[in-house]
């Protein structure tokens, strides 16, 4: 299997949800079946589907989180340099309305681009890759083609 790597915060976030889910939620929807099972005709029951499918939901991302974790590549980002890379931040002009905009280059499972994380392989991520300051970068977007400048590379 292929390793998935991951930063530390990256790992932290999906470590805590995964224990979180085993030991908060996991015994509440438990609960919630039995409550349910209680209220006698489970055919016609709905608070019984409803938690039968939360829980099939929860045991689901459960699976999830172990395989994640156990192929995890935790990578220490601040002991990076040079070029655009896994985990860098970066900050962008684009050329035409002279917009600033940071992002960090993060795996699949840590991307949130509401939140400055893209994904290595989104195609703006795969444009920057290995590019340096001062570069510019055309990126091909379903509106067209992009035109960026990289400002600066941090790693962090």
């Amino acid at each position: 299997m292929e390793k998935i790597p991951l930063t530390r915060a990256g790992f932290d976030k999906l470590d805590a949800e995964l224990k979180h889910l085993k030991s908060v939620e996991r015994p509440t929807i438990i609960r919630a079946i039995s409550d349910a099972r209680e209220h006698g005709d489970l055919s016609e029951n709905a608070e019984y589907h409803s938690a039968k499918e939360k829980q099939s939901f929860i045991e689901g991302r459960v699976k999830e989180l172990e395989g994640v974790i156990s192929l995890a590549d935790v990578i220490d980002v601040s002991k990076l340099s040079g070029a655009i890379k896994f985990g860098a931040h970066v900050t962008l002009v684009d050329e035409d309305t002279d917009k600033e905009t940071t992002y960090q280059i993060v795996g699949e499972y840590e991307a949130d681009i509401e939140n400055g994380r893209l994904n290595m392989k989104s195609p703006i991520a795969r444009a920057l890759i290995g590019k340096e300051e001062g570069d510019s970068v055309e990126v091909r977007t379903p509106g067209g083609v992009k035109s960026y400048e990289v400002l600066t590379i941090v790693f962090k």
